[in-house]
């Protein structure tokens, strides 16, 4: 070739190989020297077959198929393909090949560099290799968490020992929930509570951990039985929980509870709340405890006033204790809330239904509601029939 044109063959970043019909390199472009380091006259003949492609075995395969290519008659048609090559220095180079038929029945590949592209897809392919089982551990982690977090629940069949009937409707937004229920009895007295911890999944889960123990310091080990009492005693213990390691700094993170005390010698309920009501349906009508204004947790420094409501219970009563997460699921024709008036009918509508019947139905009306809308919060709901 000219030298013009062999300087122009020496500055692209293309290779150009031709191959005779008996599978010897007959040329190759000075830019092999750029590309791959070798010197064009090293690699004619077989020597492209032996420095280029070291010991990979499918180097005899790939030249059989050259060949068998040249036999045909037909133009040929081969789609570009990517080819690892050795380079002089020991190291590697991608090229892609786009190949035809040349004159006298020879075979022409014209190469390309690629070699940072293919690097550039192996260290993605690395990374997210990585991040999948990044994911898989965490995954792993918070479903752990989660057989921890059931571990701390009360058993459902103890409340529904203790009374008529009861049920949990209790259904996490994410693997782990921030709602959490507490159940506990002490002599003729049964303490039901409905906790809605800042957050949902793992900080909801982690908050439900220092709720659990909070509610069993101040109930179980100070027995502290007055809901209003108890409320206090909760509000202190979970400033010092989140606060205890802060220097002038204070944590906003708590919790919104409902609590009942259940006195079955005295046939009376008494409640307290903190930003969470609770509801008595008794003969269809519908009677709501109203909760404190103030959380638990929060407002640091603010005097707050959590106050006792106190009933006598009767018999076919039927007591709900619930977070916000069924009143505020988004769903229906307009995409609203479903809001506690809603709910509030439905718990007088169900009120003939047995309490697993009345679960069932109340899962089901809220799966209705939402139809495609993803659930927003932790649901939890609690239901009791004395």
């Amino acid at each position: 070739m000219s030298l013009v044109t062999d300087a122009i063959l020496e500055k692209i970043n293309s290779l150009i190989v031709v191959v005779n019909q008996t599978g010897s390199v007959e040329y190759v472009s000075p830019s092999a020297k750029r590309i791959l380091g070798y010197e064009p006259e090293h690699l004619m003949g077989n020597g492209w077959w032996d420095l280029t492609r070291g010991k990979n075995p499918q180097t005899s395969f790939v030249k059989q198929m050259i060949l068998d290519q040249m036999k045909l008659e037909s133009t040929l048609e081969i789609a570009p393909q990517e080819r690892l090559l050795k380079t002089a220095s020991g190291g590697d180079c991608w090229i892609l090949w786009d190949i035809s038929k040349g004159p006298l029945n020879t075979f022409v590949g014209i190469g390309h560099d690629i070699t940072s592209r293919k690097t550039a897809e192996q260290k993605l392919v690395e990374k997210n290799t990585e991040l999948l089982q990044h994911n898989k551990d965490m995954l792993d982690s918070i479903q752990y968490a989660s057989r921890i977090q059931e571990a701390i629940l009360p058993d459902v069949q103890k409340i529904k020992n203790s009374f008529r009937d009861a049920f949990v409707l209790y259904q996490p937004k994410d693997v782990v929930s921030g709602d959490y229920y507490f159940y506990y009895e002490s002599g003729n007295k049964a303490i039901v509570a409905a906790v809605d911890c800042t957050g949902h999944g793992v900080p909801g889960a982690l908050m439900s951990f220092i709720a659990n123990a909070a509610l069993k310091e101040v109930i179980t080990k100070r027995g502290v039985e007055e809901p209003s009492e108890i409320l206090y005693a909760l509000d202190e213990e979970l400033f010092l929980a989140l606060n205890k390691t802060k220097q002038g700094e204070v944590n906003y993170d708590g919790m919104d509870v409902a609590i009942g005390v259940f006195d079955f010698a005295e046939e009376t309920f008494s409640f307290a709340g903190a930003f969470r009501p609770a509801i008595l349906v008794r003969d269809n009508q519908v009677i709501e405890f109203e909760a404190s204004r103030f959380p638990i947790g929060f407002y640091a420094g603010v005097e707050k006033k959590f106050e006792t409501q106190k009933i006598q219970t009767k018999i076919g009563d039927t007591f709900y204790f619930f977070t916000d997460g069924y009143c505020d699921q988004f769903g229906g024709e307009r995409n609203k809330k479903f809001t506690r008036k809603q709910f509030k009918d439905i718990l007088v509508m169900i009120q003939d239904m047995e309490m697993i019947e009345q679960e069932s139905y109340l899962q089901y009306v809220l799966l209705n509601w939402r139809q495609e809308e993803p659930q927003i919060d932790d649901v939890l709901v609690v239901g009791i029939k004395l």
